[in-house]
């Protein structure tokens, strides 16, 4: 029996960078996953491929070049399924490769099988040459998620699919019907709606992505309903029938029907622990699968860490990253390792992009915080222009009286990146007034912080 000062459990993002932190303070440390490549849901079937699918979507489609030469404009007149998987197929290859490297580069020891607790320091590991037991002094739990089944909607791996099935569409739908207007749901409709599928998205929420700040959904929504984007809000999905001649229907609780070429089902995501045996290792998740732990990532058995969406809420993959290296430095009392958790971006990769980083309007008002807004348009910015995505915004919001950055909310093209000038300044503690005396390269989209910080001193002006 091989014996580990950490051993991981998944190669995910959170589970990498846990094992390659743990490399780093000299431990000898293990990894298993239960997939025969690594690099867990993330790259692929996740984050990866879709941001992959986005982009070849956004190519094919002429999306971003349509303000300049018309609605029309397409780089390819009919795109297939096939025109956008092999981009989508080169890079997860590309991205496994990078990670088979780091972790042996790294000397992490790699296991291909799946991983299940005897006890809380003995896993043992099914794989296709065999069992094998492990005995480790500490364990990272990393196994992340997966699409969440529900009775009311049967899948057939055909045309009725979870987003972890996309790439296996052997063509794109002339309709498609989506059930959920989470980040998952919204994302995909933006990219079928973009190659010009009629797209109804169905959500039994009020709002979409209610935890942005509304102003930036709305704006989302106008360019969805102007992409021809049916949205039923407020309804849920009592059934789904495939009819005889292979369109989908999926019948509304409040009794209406909607028909479709296909149905994307993506309402949530539960935590991949059926082959785990928590319950060996004194471990219970709730019933979504979330194992809970405490602010250093500890489950309630002493040894044990968890880590990434498996634990839930973001579950991004930035942050399942932190969270790894986070843990591990824990696990060996280092203190000295910090993070701006208050500071974590999120990327919401729709079409227009979306990313903010700090509290919202909504917040700030319910909790009496008296702020400012500032907002800059990439319509009045030159790069937004050459670019041709003049419907993008950037949003500042500032505290009145010391002008602190509280938050900065952004749709539009290279929003996940555009942020990161905001987060720079906010972890820093800057004010309003640095964004005011700061040059920025003209043109660029950058320049977006300068014009909102102008425009939101005029209006504090206006109170003076």
């Amino acid at each position: 029996m091989n014996t580990y000062d950490l051993f991981v459990i998944g190669s995910g993002p959170a589970g990498q960078r846990a094992a390659i932190a743990g490399v780093k303070k000299g431990k000898r440390v293990a990894l298993a996953e239960t997939r025969n490549v690594v690099g867990g849901v993330c790259i692929n079937t996740g984050t990866i491929p879709s941001k992959t699918l986005r982009e070849a979507v956004l190519h094919f489609s002429g999306y971003s070049y349509r303000s300049i030469y018309g609605l029309n404009y397409r780089v390819k007149e009919k795109i297939s399924m096939d025109d956008l998987t092999f981009r989508v197929q080169h890079v997860i290859k590309t991205e496994i490769e990078v990670i088979q490297s780091q972790l042996s580069r790294n000397g992490v020891e790699v296991m291909n099988g799946t991983a299940s607790f005897q006890d809380p320091h003995t896993v043992h590991i099914a794989g296709p040459d065999g069992a094998n037991l492990i005995q480790a002094e500490n364990i990272v739990i990393a196994v992340g998620t997966k699409p969440a089944a529900s009775p009311k909607v049967s899948l057939n791996g055909r045309n009725i699919i979870n987003s972890d099935q996309i790439l296996e569409l052997r063509e794109l739908p002339k309709t498609l019907i989506v059930v959920g207007g989470g980040v998952i749901g919204v994302e995909y409709t933006c990219m079928f709606a973009a190659l010009g599928i009629r797209v109804v998205l169905i959500e039994k929420r009020p709002t979409l992505l209610e935890f942005a700040d509304h102003e930036i959904v709305e704006a989302l929504s106008y360019h969805l309903r102007d992409s021809r984007v049916t949205m039923r809000l407020n309804e849920e999905v009592e059934s789904v029938a495939e009819q005889e001649d292979g369109t989908v229907v999926a019948n509304l609780e409040s009794r209406k029907k909607v028909s479709g070429a296909a149905l994307l089902y993506a309402v949530g995501r539960s935590g991949n622990i059926e082959e785990l045996n928590l319950t060996a290792a004194g471990i219970e998740a709730d019933a979504r699968g979330r194992i809970p732990v405490d602010k250093d990532y500890r489950t309630n058995t002493p040894n044990i860490f968890a880590v990434g969406d498996v634990i839930g809420f973001p579950s991004l993959a930035s942050v399942s990253m932190e969270q790894g290296r986070i843990a591990v430095a824990r696990i060996f009392v280092d203190e000295t390792v910090r993070s701006h958790a208050e500071a974590y971006p999120y990327g919401i990769y729709t079409i227009p992009e979306i990313s903010f980083i700090g509290k919202t309007e909504e917040q700030l008002t319910e909790e009496d915080v008296p702020y400012e807004v500032g907002v800059a348009y990439y319509r009045e910015i030159a790069r937004g222009q050459i670019s041709g995505d003049t419907t993008g915004r950037l949003k500042l919001i500032f505290h009145r009286e010391t002008r602190a950055i509280l938050g900065v909310h952004i749709i539009g093209e290279g929003a996940t990146e555009l942020v990161h000038i905001g987060q720079a300044v906010m972890v820093l503690n800057g004010t309003i007034d640095y964004f005011v005396n700061t040059v920025f390269n003209y043109p660029t989209l950058a320049e977006c912080y300068k014009a909102a910080a102008f425009n939101g001193i005029n209006r504090l002006a206006r109170f003076d």
